[in-house]
């Protein structure tokens, strides 16, 4: 385990040290803007932050987990997140793995992180035969080790970077293959109770996150190294995903205000709704 303390910053800059380099652009700015917007809208409406709090972010080294950092220290920077953040990342013992990257970034920016090692691959390739898609085993031992981290180090939160098509694509696998109506909630408490997850960017689109991180030069570290690729039912709901958006733009957006914007009485779940007390009142034409 490594535990790093940020450096002084410089209170004469006007953004984080993240951003000093980061284009001036038109364009840059305005998805930094719009990303800002989202992960603000999502903070307020699902009640996210309580000011003092400390958050353990998950840095994976994919786009997304660097985009979620880097919105969430602007946000910190302009006074608009009153939380302390600890960057976290989990060494899990991954073939080929290129352990200096994250830490000389994170040190490169005066980011307060924490490196750990726990060799979870070679529990997840024991007990799964070769050729099996790893993600899901893999995901549930690296929780285990986050909500344990975020104990150790005081945090009330542990936030990830999950993004709209995340859950877009969790929610039509629910469909298809599990037969229920079911997302990633935007914020859960874990079965202990003690610690919330947090996805900021649930109205975050993929692609402006990839393209976020092609503009800040984020050092991005593969997500096969184990060699393992996600399930085809996700793959498969990816590409349905996109070509809707193709053929009809703006439907993924539709889509995930639509998660937001339940009517249970024109479902079909008598749990939610009690349709058998649902009658005409008698003697009206």
């Amino acid at each position: 385990m490594t535990l790093a303390t940020p450096a002084i910053a410089d209170d004469s800059e006007s953004c984080h040290p993240l951003f000093r380099d980061a284009p001036s652009s038109v364009e840059f700015n305005k998805l930094r803007k719009r990303l800002i917007r989202q992960v603000r809208e999502t903070l307020d409406a699902y009640g996210m932050v309580r000011p003092g709090t400390r958050w353990l972010v998950a840095l994976s080294g994919g786009k997304d987990s660097y985009g979620l950092l880097a919105v969430l220290l602007d946000l910190k920077w302009r006074g608009l997140l009153p939380v302390d953040l600890l960057a976290c990342n989990l060494d899990q013992g991954q073939p080929g793995f290129p352990k200096h990257i994250l830490p000389e970034f994170l040190d490169r920016y005066g980011i307060e992180h924490r490196i750990e090692y726990q060799d979870t691959y070679s529990i997840v390739t024991d007990k799964l035969p070769s050729g099996s898609t790893y993600c899901s085993l893999c995901s549930r031992l690296r929780r285990g080790h986050l909500y344990r981290i975020a104990r150790e180090e005081g945090c009330s939160a542990l936030v990830l970077g999950h993004h709209r098509e995340d859950i877009l694509e969790t929610f039509f696998m629910n469909l298809f293959h599990g037969g229920k109506l079911a997302a990633m909630p935007p914020k859960l408490l874990n079965d202990e109770g003690d610690v919330e997850v947090l996805r900021p960017l649930a109205l975050c689109a993929e692609s402006d996150l990839a393209r976020f991180a092609e503009a800040l030069a984020f050092p991005i570290i593969p997500c096969d190294l184990c060699g393992s690729q996600d399930g085809l039912q996700r793959n498969a709901m990816k590409a349905m995903l996109d070509d809707f958006e193709r053929k009809m733009p703006g439907r993924k957006d539709v889509m995930i205000r639509a998660l937001g914007n339940i009517n249970p009485s024109h479902m079909l779940d008598t749990r939610l709704f009690d349709f058998a007390a649902l009658m005409a009142e008698s003697g009206k034409a």
